[in-house]
């Protein structure tokens, strides 16, 4: 299953440098993310090797997060907030949004299951 990996990056593009060369080493290829507020997210298959590979280089992480994953129709005038709308009609808190590789939403939220459900997704594994 797909996971989101929050890594601390205290000094911008310095801490992305090295934790993509970390997780490179590490053969764990990133599917997503990006960076704000100096923390790093990001979309990762392998979350256990990646979690693991940067704690070997001192480098903490935050948290490793379930996901949802989500079609978007891109260009689509509107379509994030239509989708934002139902997670907030069905009280689901959104903690992550950013976009995949394959243009999907990637979601952490406080409830995967509601989520889905408001969603129309079936909560089963999200596709790799």
């Amino acid at each position: 299953m797909m996971r989101d990996i929050a890594v601390v990056a205290r000094d911008g593009a310095a801490s992305l440098e090295r934790i993509g060369a970390v997780l490179g080493a590490a053969g764990v290829d990133l599917l997503g993310g990006g960076m704000w507020e100096r923390t790093a997210h990001y979309l990762v298959a392998d979350a256990d090797a990646a979690a693991r590979a940067l704690a070997e280089a001192d480098i903490d992480v935050i948290a490793v997060s379930e996901v949802l994953l989500v079609p978007l129709e891109a260009d689509v005038p509107g379509a994030l907030g239509r989708l934002m709308r139902q997670l907030d009609v069905a009280g689901v808190r959104l903690d992550v949004q950013y976009t995949d590789h394959d243009g999907r939403k990637v979601l952490v939220v406080d409830d995967r299951s509601r989520a889905a459900r408001a969603l129309g997704l079936t909560d089963g594994p999200d596709p790799a």
